[in-house]
């Protein structure tokens, strides 16, 4: 066999190799390890007790976030229409690198399928096992054998401004197409927020 020829069959090896990478990327094959949280009542909160779920979706915000207050509304809807479908909404209080102003409206966050459970992250585990910097961002996880496997990390949408501009609703998308059991699609995208303070 000719050098050449060796030399082409090692690229299209290559190529073949970062395809496959990419589209088990885009398909979600990155696991994540239970993780047990408190909620507003003190108790404790594990992601395993969610295994029965369609889809546990993860949002990270926080109340003094103006990225967090203008997704309010579309949080509220996006968990009211979906969690009677087998999806679960988990959010997570991250700090940020903003003062809390004493005077902070709290986010108030509702469904009327009461699927909404708020917890705190002490020590920020969760935060950066999935790799979480921004508020509002959201992880969507699918239960997967003995775990759950990230289907989609980033944005809720395309424009955290103004929602009667958005085109784009990655969330929803994911959401539909997991529910239809096809691949979530986008695998991640950019978030535009505030930042999550590391301690």
């Amino acid at each position: 066999m000719s050098f050449r020829r060796i030399s082409l069959l090692a690229a299209a090896t290559l190529v073949f190799c970062t395809v496959g990478i990419g589209v088990a990327r885009a398909q979600g094959t990155r696991t994540v390890t239970d993780f047990t949280l408190k909620n507003a009542a003190n108790a404790s909160v594990s992601l395993s007790s969610y295994a029965g779920s369609k889809a546990v979706v993860v949002v990270f915000i926080n109340q003094n976030c103006p990225f967090s207050k203008s997704y309010q509304g579309r949080l509220n809807a996006l968990a009211s229409s979906y969690g009677g479908q087998g999806v679960q909404f988990l959010y997570i209080d991250a700090p940020i690198n903003i003062d809390a102003a004493g005077d902070a409206q709290k986010l108030v966050l509702k469904s009327d399928s009461n699927n909404i459970t708020y917890l705190t992250d002490e020590g920020q585990k969760v935060s950066t096992q999935l790799g979480a910097t921004k508020t509002p961002e959201v992880v969507v996880l699918q239960p997967a054998g003995n775990g759950f496997t990230v289907r989609y990390k980033g944005a809720i949408d395309d424009n955290p401004q103004v929602e009667s501009d958005v085109r784009q609703r990655y969330l929803a998308q994911v959401l539909d197409n997991l529910l239809a059991g096809r691949p979530a699609g986008v695998a991640d995208t950019r978030v535009a927020g505030c930042l999550i303070k590391k301690f």
